[in-house]
């Protein structure tokens, strides 16, 4: 399955996650674990271009000064784009990375799929306050029960689990990575079913993060939409945004769609959906998602606030944020929010300079606080320069 470029650095279906290798196996994810194709667009959008030099860009951290081009070394970078207005003023590639190359997305896998739910909630298909059982009745009388979508959307469910451990144990249980461990659950499915309690109620308690609530989402959405979740992706979002390449999704070794870290897609193409977004939803004069559900982001919720205050993610700097709908939301009333996954990916919307930027990376750690910390600092600063 791994070619012989792969292999000859080493790679294999165990190690790919990890740092070097991962730099190879980032952009050639159906080379070391299974993927199912999420189609584009038979008529994509074109990006418009108005190139600029960033050369005379600068901002302070940690008491250093960094340019653009040392962030992006700093980082890892495998490809960066910096849209405003609609047209692209950077587009940049690094260590081999093409612009048709599809990229891991991680974790920005979850806004995605909550920009889905928001689809088929215009569409009548759902409602954010329907129990989880309604669609999952197979579920009933287990740990979800009680449990909303809107539990899902904003991680306010109260199931066991230990961030240290479980956010990589994941990657075991989805087959992300060969494993050989025989205490685990099987599969997503599997552990869904059988999760105990944690100690908070659904929707109670302080935000905590936990990857296996999207796939939870992601199986209500294929019951709503009645679709198997790639497929329905495809329909009702990416093709819809008009993207130039198809998407890929990775899934376990059941079948279980890995909704919640499996997305891998190109730059432009999460430019375009990260334009969308900005757009209220709009691409082309055509709605794609409801310009209220992305409405919901910009707007303090006094709960949720506190909520993410309370947890281990809160930031004083930055009293207001919050976690909603899949989405880290950094400064609503301002409208800057972002998807964001390990090891560096990025899609940030900042409505103050009209901008959106992806960021794709290889952090040699999958969670970098320094690292996660220089790119906030340092794409932040970038557009407040272009704002």
């Amino acid at each position: 399955m791994i070619d012989a470029e792969g292999r000859a650095r080493g790679v294999t279906g165990a190690n790919w996650i990890d740092a070097p290798y991962n730099r190879w196996a980032f952009r050639h994810i159906s080379q070391v674990t299974r993927v199912q194709r999420i189609a584009g667009s038979e008529t994509p959008v074109g990006l418009a271009r108005t190139e600029r030099d960033l050369g005379g860009f600068s901002f302070t951290h940690g008491g250093e000064a960094h340019s653009l081009d040392s962030l992006l070394a700093a980082t890892f970078t495998d490809a960066l784009i910096v849209v405003q207005d609609g047209a692209v003023l950077t587009e940049r590639y690094f260590d081999g990375m093409l612009e048709d190359d599809r990229h891991l997305l991680m974790s920005v896998s979850k806004s995605l799929t909550g920009i889905l739910c928001g689809v088929l909630v215009g569409q009548g298909l759902l409602a954010p306050t329907d129990p989880v059982t309604d669609y999952l009745p197979e579920l009933a009388g287990s740990t979800w029960d009680g449990c909303l979508v809107q539990h899902l959307l904003d991680m306010r469910v109260g199931i066991a689990w230990d961030y240290d451990v479980d956010e990589y144990r994941i990657l075991d249980v989805s087959d992300y990575r060969t494993h050989e461990l025989d205490d685990i659950p099987s599969d997503t499915e599997t552990w869904i079913r059988t999760i105990g309690r944690g100690s908070y109620d659904h929707g109670e308690g302080p935000f905590r993060y936990a990857s296996l609530v999207t796939d939870v989402l992601a199986w209500v959405l294929e019951r709503a939409g009645g679709l198997p979740f790639a497929e329905l992706f495809s329909h009702e979002v990416w093709s819809a945004i008009g993207s130039e390449n198809d998407a890929e999704l990775m899934f376990d070794a059941s079948g279980f769609p890995l909704a919640e870290g499996g997305f891998c897609a190109t730059l432009r193409d999460c430019a375009r959906f990260g334009l969308m977004c900005l757009e209220d939803g709009s691409v082309a004069g055509r709605q794609v998602v409801p310009a209220d559900w992305l409405g919901r982001m910009l707007v303090p919720d006094a709960e949720l606030v506190a909520a993410y205050a309370a947890s281990a993610a809160g930031d004083p700097a930055a009293p207001d944020s919050m976690y909603h709908d899949g989405w880290w939301v950094h400064q609503p009333a301002r409208g800057v929010y972002a998807a964001s996954g390990m090891n560096g990916q990025l899609i940030l919307v900042h409505r103050p300079s009209r901008v959106v930027i992806v960021k794709l990376s290889t952090y040699p750690g999958s969670l970098d606080s320094e690292l996660f910390d220089l790119d906030h600092v340092g794409l932040m600063a970038l557009c407040d320069h272009l704002a």
